[in-house]
């Protein structure tokens, strides 16, 4: 089964192409670009690079969230796109998830940590590949008593980890750099993994989960508290 794999939920634009749980290909840019500049292109390139056609692939995924609202949006729009009409199985995939895919293999707690502003974290808890808590949006000093409560080496990862760094958590561990950004490669794993468990979808009913409400919404409620009027 081939894969093609999004990952756009923060400023790293991420596609591969996967067979079944193989790599055959991964493009990664880091930079300040939009995702709407750079996602089509770059998918049009590792195909032609990796000599397969459009219509090779088997199956979408697309990080659906938590993350930067437009990226978000942007992922799992173009996923849509590809998928429109196929009758091809897509598959959503939690950006904290596919994060703690990176350092699948790692011993100790590992922790995605994407920053969301104002002290707060996007964030989840894994060890030996299972879930010890659900994605959640938190104060990062909220996390930091939780994660010390384990008492094990903490492995952090995300765009979130210098927040981290900074902090002086006991036990934390240095995570190479190249492992610290999303990367479209861990995303198709964790969705072929869903795929065999029978958790795909249609491009129709693809969704996202922001984990919190966009910040214009948060402040027009903040607003309306303040008049009385909510």
């Amino acid at each position: 089964m081939k894969i093609l794999a999004i990952d756009s939920c923060m400023n790293t634009s991420s596609v591969a192409i996967l067979e079944d749980e193989n790599l055959v290909a991964l493009y990664t840019v880091n930079t300040d670009n939009t995702h709407s500049e750079t996602l089509l292109p770059m998918i049009r390139d590792m195909l032609k690079s990796s000599d397969v056609g459009i219509d090779e692939i088997d199956a979408y995924a697309a990080s659906n969230g938590p993350g930067s609202f437009t990226g978000v949006r942007i992922g799992v729009a173009t996923v849509k796109g590809l998928a429109f009409n196929t009758g091809k199985p897509c598959v959503e995939v939690s950006t904290i998830e596919a994060l703690a895919e990176n350092l699948s293999g790692f011993n100790g707690i590992i922790c995605p940590v994407m920053n969301a502003r104002r002290g707060q974290v996007y964030t989840g808890i894994f060890k030996d590949g299972c879930r010890l808590m659900n994605d959640e949006c938190m104060m990062l000093k909220d996390l930091i008593p939780i994660l010390e409560g384990y008492n094990e080496d903490i492995y952090f990862v995300g765009d979130g980890y210098g927040l981290a760094e900074e902090s002086d958590i006991k036990g934390m561990r240095n995570t190479p750099e190249v492992l610290r950004y999303a990367c479209g490669y861990s995303v198709g794993k964790v969705a072929y993994k869903k795929i065999l468990n029978g958790e795909s979808t249609s491009d129709s009913l693809l969704s996202v989960n922001y984990l919190r409400k966009p910040q214009a919404e948060r402040e027009r409620e903040e607003r309306l508290k303040k008049e009385g009027k909510i």
